[in-house]
């Protein structure tokens, strides 16, 4: 038992070693509990939600930031072709005409509903998920997965949902030969944030090479 939780341990060190950061933090957000990157935080979930590659949600998170759209007011001031043409820089170019209208009335949402502060949002929850999982799929394009996707990566900011470990999170760990259990997982992690472990085993739920050469290097 010693040796199998040792090995777990080095498994999951290694893990976080080459893949220990979010998807937010990949993107160029740095994630403070402040206007902007909350919301362009929940625009990458919307991308990332999709059936496209995480790689390809990241940058095209990163494109619309470097196009001038970095807030709910930039976003919804764009044109729509604005919008189509930073995603397609991305590369996110299969659904970029529908996820274009999606974010336009999206970011005019934010504005009518909580003023462009997804604050208000955490304020209405009051710490009830299952509340504030149902606020955020009123956003165009942001169902279940992207909610999940949202409080996963918002978790060490918003600390009243963590740990949020999903099924996701649960199928990286499996994949990895790691218990799916979000206590004994935290423990592989040591001091390791919640959201930067759930964000590794994500992507060890995505690449199996990745999984594999975390076991194999360990």
């Amino acid at each position: 038992m010693a040796g199998q939780k040792a090995a777990q341990k080095a498994v999951m060190r290694e893990l976080l070693r080459t893949s220990g950061r979010t998807y937010a933090a990949e993107a160029g957000i740095r994630l403070t509990d402040t206007p902007q990157p909350l919301y362009r935080t929940l625009v990458l979930s919307c991308l990332l939600s999709a059936r496209i590659r995480a790689s390809v949600a990241v940058a095209s998170t990163r494109a619309l930031y470097e196009a001038g759209m970095r807030g709910p007011r930039q976003m919804a001031d764009a044109t729509w072709q604005q919008r189509v043409d930073a995603l397609g820089r991305g590369g996110y170019r299969r659904y970029d005409e529908r996820t274009a209208t999606q974010l336009g009335d999206g970011a005019r949402i934010v504005l009518d509903e909580w003023g462009g502060d997804l604050r208000r949002l955490r304020e209405k929850a009051d710490g009830d998920a299952a509340a504030l999982e149902r606020l955020l799929r009123e956003v165009p394009g942001l169902g279940p997965t992207g909610a999940d996707i949202f409080l996963r990566e918002v978790q060490d900011v918003w600390t009243e949902y963590a740990p949020r470990f999903d099924a996701k999170v649960l199928q990286g760990a499996e994949r990895l030969g790691l218990p799916r259990d979000t206590s004994a997982l935290l423990r592989l992690a040591g001091e390791e944030k919640a959201g930067v472990t759930a964000a590794a085993l994500v992507r060890a739920a995505l690449d199996r090479k990745l999984a594999e050469a975390a076991r194999d290097a360990s």
